[in-house]
């Protein structure tokens, strides 16, 4: 199954083919897709997809079979299987990069797909569209990690030098002698807690990628013309028998 893409990035393109490169800033971008070993042109990761009550985790590996940064061009392969044994998944995907105008790229992706198991039932227009709709998130991700355009009405940092606000010796020694008349007693600590609270990471969790509110739509729009038309021959059948 050959699927075909094509998108622009806003940014120059060699900071479009750098970003490309480093597998650790852009699997992130993709929905479900984690990351879990990287060196030189190999890499192994997992991506998580919910297809309704069906949930798959793809495991598995890739590789760089070309990377040309004269040209821009890169060739990836990548195989992964289904830890429950519901499918396999293979890819050999083509990226090229080119000069769109000033400070954008356009991206031309091509993959080779060959999937089985349950995944294997949609046909190759519904994983088209679907592609389509993983792709927008995707690019929507990018074009906000390669976005160096500074926030609009952001004030200038305030350079003028503090007041001396130094209080006069006489001035402190009073104040101090009236804080220690006039201080409470110090507060006792609370008990520590039982049991310190559990760690938190700085790496967001994986989230898996739901199919089911991305396939629905695009069901409901195929199935919209075969709806429409048993709904009329019903409906002149009860007519007929008028």
């Amino acid at each position: 199954m050959k699927l075909e893409h094509k998108f622009v990035v806003p940014a120059p393109v060699e900071q479009t083919w750098a970003a490309f490169n480093d597998l650790e800033r852009v699997v992130p971008c993709f929905p479900g897709a984690t990351l879990t070993s990287y060196d030189g042109d190999e890499f192994t990761g997992s991506c998580k997809v919910k297809l309704g009550p069906v949930s798959l985790q793809y495991s598995g590996n890739g590789t760089f079979l070309e990377r040309d940064p004269a040209d821009h061009h890169a060739v990836i392969e990548a195989k992964g299987k289904d830890r429950r044994g519901n499918g396999t998944a293979t890819a050999r995907v083509t990226a090229r990069l080119a000069e769109s105008g000033p400070g954008s790229t356009e991206v031309t992706v091509d993959t080779d797909l060959t999937i089985t198991g349950r995944p294997a039932q949609f046909g190759r227009g519904l994983i088209q569209d679907v592609s389509n709709k993983l792709l927008d998130q995707f690019t929507t991700c990018l074009k906000t990690k390669l976005d160096t355009t500074p926030a609009a009405g952001t004030p200038p940092a305030d350079t003028t030098p503090p007041a001396d606000t130094k209080p006069s010796a006489d001035t402190s020694a009073t104040q101090d002698a009236s804080t220690t008349d006039d201080a409470p007693p110090a507060a006792t600590p609370p008990p520590p807690p039982d049991a310190p609270p559990p760690p938190t990471s700085s790496e967001p969790a994986a989230v898996s990628l739901n199919l089911g509110s991305t396939l629905l739509p695009v069901l409901a729009r195929r199935a919209a013309p075969y709806l429409i038309g048993a709904a009329l021959a019903l409906l002149l059948r009860r007519l007929i028998r008028r």
